[in-house]
This record gives C-alpha cells, structure tokens and sequence, in this order.
C-alpha cells in the first residue's frame, strides 16, 4: 500500500525496486494507485479511507484469482496503517511494514502544517485549529497541491495500529542514519503489543534515507536486500 500524497511520488522508485526483486524470487507483486490517486480514476479530492478499504479488497481478489492464496500486505508509510486495517478482513497471511504512520491523527496534523507554512510565507493565513475547524464544518482544504476532503481528514483522525490476528507473520522495517539504531518507542511499544497478543514481529532498523520525503528521488538499498532475505528467511 502506497504512501500518503507526495510521499508516494518520492517513494514509487523505491517500491518498483522492491517489487521487481520480489518477483524475481518468484513471489507475484501488485501495486496498486488507490482511488484518486496516480493514475488510478478519480481525483485526490474524491479519495475516502472507505473506497481504499475496498481497493485492497478487489486486488486481493484479483490476486486470489490468479492463484496466490498466501496473500502478503506490503504498506509503506500511512500504506502501513491502511494495510493493519485490512489484513483480517483479507485474510493475508503477512505483513511487511517500511516505516509506517502509528498515528493517523499525527500524520493529519503534520500534513496540514504544510498549508500552514505556505500560508506565513504568503504573509497570513489560518491557525491549526482554524483550519480543523473548517474540516468539522466540511470544507475540503487545499494542502500543498491536494484537495483534502473532510471525510478522509476525519478517517486519517481515527486511525490507529490494528493488532492482526496471531497468525499473520509481520516483518517490521524503520530506516536510519546509524548502524546502531533502534526503532522508534512509539514503533516499539506497538510490537510488544502485538507480540503480547501473539503475532510474531520481526523488526529491523536499517541504515538509509527517509526516501518518502528527501528533496530529490533516493534510494535505501540496505533497505531493499534487508527485506528480500527476511521474507526468505521468514517463509513458512
């Protein structure tokens, strides 16, 4: 599952990277523009958190369809939160998780303060909480060259980890700038969550760069082999 907005453009290189080792080592691989986004039909402002549930649904039925049983969910980023949504419902025997949002309502905050910030430079502008309160009121906003609508803005406020059934395999991925890094304490207290409910969680810190969000096109290929050999390793 794609990242959020811009960080999906960022990122596409990277995911095209990854899939096209995944199918070399036999696995089939779908990437998906969700609704309103990339070249799928629809415009950002018509996306709901509702229609991207049922996009997943209908590429894992395409995948079924095509004789892939063990279904995998590889989201990246807000991706990541959206595929812990569906991997009951869908039934996916896996996880795969590159840096993912663990709070939705965080992420809806950060993504307006870039309106906020072209605002001030424009001299003026609404505060956070002005701007919130047109999205209660059910405004879409515009924000950095998207039209956010008040009822994805309402779904990304609610959205939060899910814990996926005790069957599922997750393989947990965070990038970082040293060797000796760690994952994140939020990143951390949800994996001992769900080891605590079961799921078998294996995460790994690697060293590369925020890929979703640096100026120009990056790459992280720690990022890539680290994740080809734990799904190796990892196979039932």
């Amino acid at each position: 599952m794609p990242p959020f907005a811009e960080e999906m453009n960022k990122a596409r290189r990277m995911a095209t990277l990854q899939a096209q080792r995944m199918a070399a080592a036999g696995w089939g691989v779908l990437i998906p523009d969700l609704y309103g986004t990339g070249d799928s039909a629809g415009d950002f402002a018509d996306a709901r958190w509702a229609i991207w549930q049922d996009d997943l649904g209908r590429c894992a039925d395409w995948l079924r369809q095509r004789g892939h049983e063990h279904l995998m969910l590889w989201g990246l980023r807000l991706g990541g939160l959206l595929a812990m949504d569906r991997v009951a419902p869908i039934a996916a025997a896996r996880l795969l998780l590159w840096q993912p949002v663990l709070s939705g309502q965080r992420f809806l905050h950060q993504f307006l303060r870039l309106r906020l910030t072209a605002d001030r430079f424009k001299g003026g502008g609404d505060s956070m909480g002005q701007l919130q309160e047109k999205l209660a009121a059910g405004q879409s906003l515009e924000v950095a060259g998207y039209e956010l609508h008040p009822e994805l803005a309402s779904a990304l406020e609610q959205a939060c980890p899910v814990t996926p059934p005790a069957q599922v395999c997750v393989d947990w991925f965070e990038v970082a700038g040293t060797i000796d890094a760690t994952l994140s304490p939020a990143s951390q207290r949800v994996v001992e969550t769900w080891r605590t409910a079961g799921v078998a969680v294996h995460p790994q810190p690697v060293i590369g760069d925020a890929f979703w969000a640096t100026q120009e096109i990056a790459e992280a290929p720690a990022l890539l082999e680290a994740t080809l050999t734990a799904l190796l390793d990892h196979t039932p």
